[in-house]
C-alpha cells in the first residue's frame, strides 16, 4: 500500500489542474483495500475515490484522503468472462480481449480511464455502454471492511449513471469487475461515422481489430491528446428530450443530428447544440473549448478548476438560451 501527504495531483487529473490532498493513499488487493477502509472509518475525514482523473474537475485543494486502485490483472475465466482488476486502464482490457478474440468491447476503444470509474460512470461510445458488457462488480464496503458482490441488476446503470455516483457514493471500494465478452462476433458498425470510415477503407465488413483501429483513428482526429492538451474527453452529456421537443427543434433547425432512444424520447448531441452557439474554437481565460470537438473543453495552459468552471457554466446558459434544453457535466467536479 502506497501513502504520502500533501501531495500533488497534478498527474492524477487529465485537466492537469494543479491542486493538492492533505493525502494520498493506493492499494494493492483486496486486503490492502480493506485496511484502507479501516483507516477512512477511524479518520473521520472527507475522502475522495478516483481513478486516473479523466472524469474529474478539481477546483481546489482537497483537505482529505483520496483514495486510488492499483489492483492489477486480467483473467479469462469459463464463458467468456474476463475479471479485472480496478486499477487496469480500460483501453489496455479492450486491446486484451480483441487479442484473445473476445468480442463487443471494440466500440468503447480509448475511452480513457480504469476499469473501476468504468463501473461508476457506465462509460460509452459509438453506440456502445459498458453496462451491456458487465456482469458483476467486486467490492469492498468501507462501513464494515466486507467483501461485496454486485450484479448487473444491482447497480442500476443508466446513462453515465449507476448506483455508484448517487446512493452508494462514497460506500465501496471497487476491486475487480468481470465483463461478460462474446466468442461470436457482435458489431455495432451504424453509429456516427463508423459506417462513413468503413466504406472510405473499402471495408462492407470488419473484423474486431479493424472496427477497433476504426474507433481509435475517428477519437484521434477528433480528440486532443490530454498528454499534450488538459481535458476530460467529452465534458457534457448528451441531452436526452422528449419527443415534442425534437419536433420542435427539428421544425427551427431541419440539419440538426438525433439518436432515437425509444417512442417518447431522442438524444441530441450536445457538442452540435455547443458549436451552434459559437463556442468552437472560443477561449475563456486560460479555458476553451477545443476547435475540432465543441464537447471537449480544454485547458490552454494555466487554467484554473474555476476558469473551467466559468467556462463551462457559459455555455450552459447559452444553450439554454438558444434552445431550451439544459446540458449537464458528465465530468465530476470537486
Amino acid at each position: 500500500m502506497r501513502k504520502a501527504y500533501h501531495y500533488e495531483l497534478r498527474d492524477h487529473n487529465t485537466f492537469g489542474i494543479e491542486a493538492h490532498c492533505k493525502c494520498f493513499v493506493e492499494y494493492t488487493n483486496i486486503e490492502e483495500a480493506q485496511t484502507v477502509a479501516h483507516e477512512l472509518r477511524d479518520a473521520g475525514e472527507p475522502f475522495l475515490i478516483i481513478g486516473s482523473g479523466s472524469n474529474l474537475l478539481l477546483t481546489k485543494d482537497f483537505e482529505g484522503t483520496v483514495v486510488h486502485s492499483a489492483i492489477k490483472g486480467i483473467t479469462l475465466q469459463e464463458d467468456a468472462l474476463v475479471r479485472c482488476g480496478s486499477g487496469e486502464i480500460w483501453d489496455e482490457v479492450v486491446a486484451w480481449c480483441v487479442s484473445h478474440e473476445l468480442y463487443g468491447a471494440e466500440n468503447l476503444s480509448l475511452i480513457p480511464g480504469e476499469v473501476g470509474a468504468s463501473a461508476v460512470q457506465n462509460i460509452g461510445a459509438y453506440g456502445a455502454e459498458v453496462k451491456d458488457l458487465i456482469d458483476h462488480v467486486e467490492a469492498v464496503e468501507i462501513a464494515t471492511g466486507k467483501t461485496c458482490v454486485f450484479s448487473l441488476a444491482d447497480c442500476q446503470y443508466g446513462y453515465r449513471d449507476s448506483r455508484f455516483k448517487h446512493d452508494w457514493k462514497n460506500r465501496y471500494l471497487i476491486t475487480y469487475v468481470t465483463y461478460r465478452l462474446s466468442r461470436v462476433p457482435v458489431q455495432k458498425t451504424d453509429y456516427g461515422n463508423i459506417r462513413a470510415e468503413m466504406e472510405r477503407r473499402g471495408f462492407s465488413q470488419v473484423d474486431a481489430q479493424q472496427l477497433r483501429q476504426i474507433i481509435i483513428d475517428i477519437r484521434n482526429a477528433k480528440l486532443p491528446d490530454p498528454k499534450v492538451t488538459g481535458n476530460a474527453g467529452s465534458f457534457f452529456m448528451n441531452p436526452i428530450v422528449s419527443h415534442e421537443k425534437y419536433e420542435q427543434l427539428q421544425a427551427l433547425y431541419p440539419e440538426m443530428p438525433h439518436y432515437y432512444i425509444d417512442a417518447s424520447h431522442e438524444k441530441i448531441p450536445a457538442g452540435w447544440l455547443i458549436e451552434q452557439c459559437g463556442w468552437k474554437g472560443r477561449k475563456l481565460g486560460h479555458a476553451g473549448v477545443h476547435d475540432r470537438q465543441a464537447l471537449v473543453l480544454v485547458n490552454c495552459g494555466g487554467a484554473t478548476g474555476s476558469e473551467i468552471v466559468t467556462l463551462f457554466q457559459a455555455i450552459q446558459h447559452d444553450v439554454r438560451e438558444r434552445f431550451g434544453i439544459d446540458i449537464h457535466p458528465e465530468v465530476n467536479v470537486i
